[in-house]
């Protein structure tokens, strides 16, 4: 199946290293999260990819024009200010046949992409989402009195699911989308909604995107001492 991959945003909440690099660029465990996310499909044998790229495209460009893999990789130009939306009706022409895989180019997941494909064509809908439940910032207390009787490390919010990208989609989500400004996270994925016809995978595994330095340094840590868990087989 094919996999569209949104590459070109600013990544302005990472601006020490995106003023320099688009932000899929940028280096986690010594090769980019791109690179990352692409293996994440790959192991599902999903090797088609469709980056939209924009913000300082040519770095994108030549990192994949030397890198031998047996992926076919294509690195369409969706414009430096598109918004999510319309990047991805920017590739109607490559995606029109069939339904496809999205997610965008800053997150990974132990997501099992197998459970995600199936679960979507069961329910017949137009897109599928995964949906994660974010870390939490801050550890938890709980106290009796003035004693402290647990202390609780940084666990997954119970209460909130929300948007991890993996996205799969029907060729019939190009009806619901406009022009460059289009959003893909407002009125589409709302119009669907509304008319159920947006459904979600609930996934209990690892999520993490990478919004900010705090976020780089975690999943660098996380590769460094082999936890993790999207690498693994």
């Amino acid at each position: 199946m094919k996999v569209v991959i949104l590459a070109g945003g600013f990544g302005t909440r990472l601006s020490e290293f995106t003023n320099e690099i688009p932000k899929p660029m940028v280096p986690i465990g010594g090769k980019p999260i791109l690179e990352h996310i692409m293996e994440i499909y790959s192991k599902f044998g999903h090797q088609e990819f469709y980056v939209a790229v924009g913000y300082k495209k040519e770095i994108i460009q030549d990192y994949f024009k030397n890198k031998k893999k047996n992926w076919k990789i294509n690195l369409i130009d969706t414009g430096s200010g598109t918004l999510t939306g319309g990047r991805l009706k920017r590739l109607f022409n490559y995606l029109k046949e069939d339904r496809f895989f999205l997610t965008y180019g800053d997150g990974v997941s132990d997501v099992n992409l197998d459970k995600v494909l199936k679960f979507h064509i069961s329910c017949k809908k137009i897109a599928t989402i995964t949906a994660v439940r974010p870390p939490a910032r801050f550890g938890a207390l709980e106290i009796n009195g003035n004693l402290v009787s647990q202390f609780k490390e940084k666990i997954n919010s119970d209460e909130n699911w929300i948007n991890g990208g993996f996205f799969i989609f029907e060729p019939k989500i190009f009806d619901y989308l406009n022009d460059d400004k289009t959003i893909l996270e407002k009125e589409p994925l709302e119009t669907l909604s509304e008319k159920r016809e947006l459904v979600a995978y609930k996934h209990y595994g690892f999520w993490q995107c990478m919004d900010h330095k705090s976020d780089k340094d975690n999943l660098d840590k996380l590769i460094e001492f082999k936890k993790a868990s999207w690498l693994k087989n």
